[in-house]
């Protein structure tokens, strides 16, 4: 751990887990970063943009994320981390989902809810939705009780 990173306790997740269905199923936009400058010196394989259609071909990005973010787990959840680039925003969280049995995706999220009050709707911002450039043997996943 540094002091970016941090693991949230299991019901620090379920809540945060909770405030991310709540946001997708009120309607929150969702904001995908589909082309990133980082992806630029990177091998395609581990883009969001050709990670997303290859796993859904068919599919409209948007939906499909969506559908995904909606059904995360805590099994899933790696850790936390703090914005650096934009320390006032709220913290990240970072997932893990398999596919197919072996395909290991890489999960970055952030969800802003907005006050009642306040004009605009909730948020979610997926800022990583690509196969995993490190293999999730070598990652510890907290609340993943096999």
């Amino acid at each position: 751990m540094s002091d970016e990173t941090r693991i949230e306790t299991e019901s620090e997740i379920d809540a945060y887990l909770a405030k991310l269905h709540y946001a997708l199923s009120s309607g929150a936009k969702l904001m995908f970063q589909e082309v990133r400058k980082i992806d630029e010196s990177r091998n395609i394989k581990y883009s969001n943009k050709f990670t997303v259609a290859d796993l859904f071909p068919n599919e409209n990005p948007i939906d499909a994320l969506k559908r995904e973010l909606s059904s995360l787990t805590k099994a899933e959840y790696l850790q936390t981390v703090k914005d650096i680039r934009f320390p006032k925003l709220s913290e990240m969280r970072e997932f893990g989902r398999v596919y197919n049995a072996t395909a290991e995706v890489y999960i970055k999220i952030r969800v802003e809810l907005l006050d009642v009050s306040s004009v605009g709707n909730h948020t979610t911002f997926v800022m990583s939705f690509h196969y995993s450039t490190i293999a999730f043997k070598d990652r510890h996943f907290p609340y993943c009780y096999k």
